[in-house]
């Protein structure tokens, strides 16, 4: 059979329609006063409509009726023109220090949710590495005009954090702390956290339990040894038989350097505190590269309960922190803040929950 446009030992392709992007690019666009008159109704009733935050003002049927036609004549709001009109973009800023991490997804998503009931969005960067580096995210973000910024990457005392006060940014920090008390801040319980963890190896039989504690910059690592500390001293613990490794970062690959050098000095340890979820999973390769077993020969607990803590071997012993509502709460902060409701910094304390699993046990026997 010979197809059709087959003649003479020549093949003719089917003619295909051309497809002009420069027609595409300049078809008209639907305009706001376009859309409502469509329907019939007032331009100002469909603005509202489209602002989630004043739809409430029109009866249900017509908002209906607006974003039905909305979206069969693919209508937008002209966001450039609200900014002008409003002086607000409806776009946070979110500055993260790691966007691999898996503590900061459930942070994004709470975030994001509480946002979005206000119609705005959050615009994510990831600002690892130097502070020089963290003020750039910063400035690309205030020459986008977004509103306000949450920042998880600040220090105790951060001189990127001073830039956006001199800024004028609505600032709020997130998972960590800083000490000026000018924003307002989301946290979890340190303190309360380590005496979960201590506590329940105490419980268990253990008496020579060591820590590796976070970067000392970050709240988040000074608090933790803080906590240990005290906890260690509270159950009557010697603290020459508790040693502490400082790790040079929250990541697995510092946490295993950290637990190297502990086993290197104290063999008699039974049992870890890891300032965080990623430094407890490089113990586990420290341990694994000695032929040592968790628990059976040292125990160790984690710190967030990041995703997946479950199905690591063994399954992890960690200190839940409330990761979705400490964003719900720092995004509520923002939004107050742009409100005009907030009346001063706010410093939230999130309670943590120890999650028992199978990293944790009784002891070696001596």
């Amino acid at each position: 059979m010979t197809l059709p446009w087959v003649k003479c030992g020549i093949v003719h392709a089917p003619r295909v329609p051309r497809f002009n992007l420069t027609d595409m690019a300049q078809k008209k666009r639907t305009t706001l006063r376009e859309l409502a008159e469509s329907i019939g109704v007032h331009s100002s009733t469909v603005s509202r409509v489209m602002n989630p935050e004043t739809r409430h003002l029109i009866s249900a049927d017509v908002v209906e009726r607006v974003l039905k036609a909305a979206s069969q004549q693919n209508y937008s709001p002209n966001r450039i023109a609200a900014t002008l009109r409003t002086k607000r973009s409806g776009i946070v800023g979110v500055v993260l220090p790691d966007i691999a991490n898996p503590v900061f997804p459930p942070i994004l998503k709470g975030i994001e949710d509480e946002l979005a009931r206000k119609g705005l969005i959050p615009l994510i960067a990831n600002a690892e590495g130097s502070k020089a580096r963290q003020r750039f995210v910063i400035d690309q973000m205030v020459g986008r005009h977004v509103d306000g910024l949450i920042l998880a990457t600040s220090a105790r005392n951060d001189p990127v954090l001073e830039h956006c006060l001199e800024e004028g940014l609505p600032v709020v920090v997130v998972n960590r702390s800083e000490e000026s008390g000018r924003v307002s801040c989301v946290v979890s319980d340190n303190r309360i956290a380590m005496r979960l963890a201590v506590s329940h190896l105490v419980a268990l039989g253990h008496r020579r339990i060591a820590h590796i504690a976070g970067p000392a910059e970050l709240s988040t690592g000074f608090e933790r040894r803080k906590g240990f500390v005290e906890s260690m001293r509270d159950a009557g613990l010697k603290e020459a038989e508790c040693p502490i490794a400082d790790a040079a970062a929250y990541s697995r690959e510092a946490g295993r350097v950290a637990c190297e050098a502990l086993l290197g000095v104290s063999r008699k340890i039974t049992a870890i505190v890891a300032a965080n979820d990623l430094l407890a999973l490089g113990c586990y390769d420290a341990l694994g590269a000695r032929k040592l077993r968790c628990p059976a020969d040292i125990s160790v607990v984690g710190h967030n309960d990041m995703p997946l803590m479950d199905a690591v071997s063994p399954a992890l012993t960690t200190v839940r922190i409330p990761l979705y509502d400490m964003g719900v709460r720092a995004a509520g902060l923002m939004l107050d803040t742009l409100d005009a409701r907030a009346t001063g910094s706010v410093n939230v304390v999130l309670r943590p929950e120890l999650i028992v699993r199978a990293s944790t046990g009784a002891p070696r026997a001596a």
